[in-house]
């Protein structure tokens, strides 16, 4: 299950955040999402845990809870909805 994280201090690192749902089961990846132009953290992260069981529970017991002085936001990542763009230029 892929699980989103959202209003993550800047200072909160994945290793932080990996060590925050280890103790639920088994994490395959953890990717705290950055700003492309400035490399800074965006405030939320991935995080991708195997078995739904233990992702569920720690969704349920991480939610609310502060991370680096932080109240995160925890839950099930919705699949990105691709969005059209627009050019500068319509001709």
């Amino acid at each position: 299950m892929n699980i989103f994280v959202g209003n993550l201090s800047s200072q909160t690192t994945e290793q932080h955040l990996t060590a925050q749902f280890s103790p639920f089961g088994i994490v395959r990846n953890c990717k705290i999402v950055t700003d492309n132009y400035t490399g800074r953290s965006r405030g939320f992260a991935f995080v991708e845990m195997p078995v739904d069981a233990e992702a569920e529970r720690a969704i349920r017991d991480l939610n609310g809870t502060a991370i680096d002085s932080q109240s995160i936001v925890v839950n099930e990542a919705r699949p990105r909805v691709e969005r059209e763009r627009f050019s500068r230029s319509r001709y």
